[in-house]
């Protein structure tokens, strides 16, 4: 170590050495714990803060899925000063902090952990990557913006793949990661860790008055609960429903702050173009004449319907013929019936699917359709390469005049016989 490090290092750890003692004393001392005064007078509550020389501070309590990192203390800085200020200016000053554990994340991250330990083993061994594989990202880039990626989202992002690696990432050994199994660990784990470290920042906390929430800590538990008894009594909550990030596995929403990684995302929005399949029904969708049978294209854009002149269909997807109602059918991708389910547009109970037919979209080529807005009578179902079964609904519309991959996919088609041939396409 050079003399210049050696001067660097003694400055810094003489300053660590004052900050421990003082840190000590206060520790000792009880210089930020703060009781209720014995002259209480309940008939002075309409009193203002001001003239009873109080001031009391919060800090939205950090889940406890981590350990606490920059993003945290840059944010308690703010309070943390107002707290230091109050108490220069001789206020009676009361900051208490707590850890909050409420939710689906750590329950999630517990429940990944357990499989990988049972699929991989403890500690793990991980399948490796081909080294040879090549994944190429294809993203739209506007030259003109630039866009950072920063924020709260991107910041809790972690590179690792597996839970047992996010772990390791935090510095927990292979002894000490699988007891993160159970989710009440976490409870106990990192609250204890993080006080330590609010404790070296120097934080005028009241620790009498700290607390974790779930229903580990049965007074919090006791008080949310009656909050809500009140509220309900009182007429202040309804229920009702919305469109929402639904989570199959737990039958029950999955909010921003429930998910171990997606945080930010939304629901997105789109129209269904229903284009009604003009009778007599042939091929497979003659065990349909029953009902009256549609296409189902997702759009972001509905006003261009207009010029719509025909729709496309995936040679080799998996489609299915879905009851919407006792007379409607629809024909889509699973996926995106099992939305509509879970909005209760189809037939069945609430997220359950009733399926009439399984057909292929080859078997869609050449019906003839009934499209909403566009001038013309008849539109057909054509082959496109390009559909992703996992977006929209599988059945796409196609405007050329505002589209020009519709253009040119409609343009190699009537070129390329070939083509037309093996699809049937006259």
């Amino acid at each position: 170590m050079s003399e210049v490090e050696d001067k660097l290092s003694e400055k810094r750890n003489r300053l660590h050495g004052i900050a421990s003692r003082h840190q000590g004393l206060w520790s000792t001392e009880g210089v930020f714990e703060r009781d209720a005064p014995e002259d209480f007078d309940p008939k002075a509550v309409a009193v203002s803060s001001e003239e009873k020389n109080k001031f009391m501070i919060t800090f939205p309590y950090p889940y406890m899925n981590g350990m606490l990192h920059l993003g945290h203390l840059f944010s308690l800085t703010k309070a943390e000063f107002a707290a230091g200020y109050q108490r220069v200016a001789g206020k009676n000053v009361l900051f208490p902090f707590s850890f909050h554990c409420t939710g689906m994340p750590i329950s999630a991250a517990a429940l990944r952990l357990e499989g990988e330990i049972r699929d991989f083993g403890c500690p793990p061994v991980f399948p490796k990557e081909d080294p040879n594989a090549v994944k190429v990202v294809r993203e739209k880039v506007d030259l003109l913006k630039f866009k950072a990626k920063k924020g709260k989202a991107a910041g809790k992002k972690s590179r690792a793949k597996y839970q047992w690696e996010i772990m390791e990432s935090m510095g927990l050994t292979a002894e000490q990661i699988p007891d993160f199994v159970d989710p009440y660990h976490w409870c106990r784990f990192f609250p204890q860790h993080a006080k330590a470290d609010l404790k070296r920042f120097g934080a005028r906390v009241d620790w009498r008055r700290s607390f974790t929430t779930t229903d580990m800590n049965p007074f919090y538990d006791s008080f949310i609960k009656w909050q809500f008894r009140k509220l309900h009594t009182g007429g202040y909550l309804r229920f009702g429903r919305r469109n929402s990030v639904w989570s199959v596995e737990d039958n029950q929403p999955c909010l921003d702050h429930d998910r171990s990684e997606g945080e930010g995302v939304g629901v997105q929005e789109y129209v269904v173009i229903k284009m009604n399949v003009q009778k007599p029904y042939t091929g497979k969708l003659a065990a349909l004449a029953d009902y009256n049978v549609f296409l189902g294209a997702a759009t972001l854009r509905p006003e261009t319907m207009y010029g719509q002149t025909n729709c496309w269909a995936l040679p080799e997807g998996d489609y299915g013929a879905y009851q919407m109602n006792e007379t409607d059918v629809i024909i889509c991708s699973e996926r995106a019936a099992e939305n509509m389910a879970f909005q209760e547009m189809t037939a069945g109970e609430f997220g359950c699917l009733v399926k009439l037919a399984d057909i292929k979209g080859s078997d869609l080529f050449g019906v003839p359709l009934s499209a909403p807005n566009t001038p013309l009578e008849t539109i057909y179902v054509l082959p496109l390469m390009t559909i992703k079964m996992d977006v929209g609904t599988g059945i796409v519309t196609s405007v050329p005049s505002d589209a020009p991959d519709d253009y040119q996919a409609l343009v190699d088609l009537k070129r390329s016989a070939e083509m037309r041939e093996q699809y049937g396409i006259k």
